[in-house]
């Protein structure tokens, strides 16, 4: 039988390629921030997995994302401010005090003997728990620790989220809807003066109403739209189908009868 690692195995090959001796060259050059954008792609590429339900390959793909942490813990140890232990340490201090309903005592053995709150409650009390530790960390503003290097539209929608909480938000759906209409009047606006700054400006403020609508729809935008993305790509594979089809060349078909084979598509997919 072959050798099956653990977590201490992981924790001494993180070791051993940042050795200054023998380790690798790549991974000793590494930072911080140089291995961020390798962090942003494993999320990227687990999220993936998980909306194709390609499960085989999941287990990989998280590995590779625990991976990302194992590195970011070893630079804080050779830097003498964290270490993985005491990653650990303050994510599970952090969730039991974040679940006062499973751990009344704050203690990872006390339980709760009767569990009567429901999804929204304990939502509510867990932001409510997060406000308490936001000021305990002397944060001033109610925006300040909504990360900036979120993808736009999930800091459009934590943004929303949080002033939200503070009573800044449409009493209904109503005012987002007359939101949306008027911004697409001015983006219209700017559109016929042709200034691409104020084009710019207004298309964002477009973006920003229909995140504030899915919200108030209870609808993840960005998965929204990666829905919507997956769909085009599926439709526009069928028209490219049909034109290789017919011998491939784009240039003989009109734009009437590429919509056609389009319309094709959705009705393929309506009746699947």
């Amino acid at each position: 039988m072959s050798q099956r690692y653990d977590l201490n195995d992981l924790r001494e090959l993180m070791s051993r390629l940042r050795d200054p001796l023998d380790g690798c060259p790549w991974d000793l050059q590494q930072t911080f921030a140089s291995i961020v954008p390798h962090t942003l792609e494993e999320a990227y590429e687990v999220a993936d997995c998980i909306e194709q339900q390609d499960y085989p390959h999941l287990e990989g793909e998280l590995g590779d994302l625990l991976f990302q942490v194992i590195f970011y813990a070893q630079l804080g140890k050779e830097e003498s401010t964290f270490d993985f232990d005491s990653i650990v340490h303050t994510l599970v201090s952090k969730l039991i005090r974040r679940h006062p309903h499973v751990f009344p005592l704050g203690t990872l053995a006390s339980r709760a003997d009767d569990k009567t709150d429901d999804s929204e409650a304990v939502s509510a009390r867990w932001e409510a728990i997060k406000q308490q530790e936001r000021a305990e960390k002397a944060h001033k503003r109610v925006l300040d620790d909504v990360p900036r290097a979120l993808p736009a539209l999930n800091r459009a929608l934590k943004l929303q989220k949080r002033a939200a909480q503070v009573g800044f938000d449409w009493p209904d759906l109503h005012g987002v809807l007359d939101k949306i209409e008027e911004e697409i009047g001015e983006l219209r606006e700017a559109v016929e003066q042709g200034q691409q700054a104020d084009i710019l400006d207004e298309m964002g403020d477009l973006l920003f109403a229909l995140v504030n609508l899915a919200r108030h729809l209870k609808v993840n935008p960005d998965s929204a739209l990666r829905s919507t993305n997956q769909k085009f790509e599926r439709r526009f594979n069928h028209v490219e189908d049909q034109v290789e089809s017919a011998g491939g060349d784009w240039q003989q078909f009109e734009l009437a009868q590429l919509d056609l084979f389009w319309d094709q598509a959705k009705a393929k997919e309506k009746g699947a």
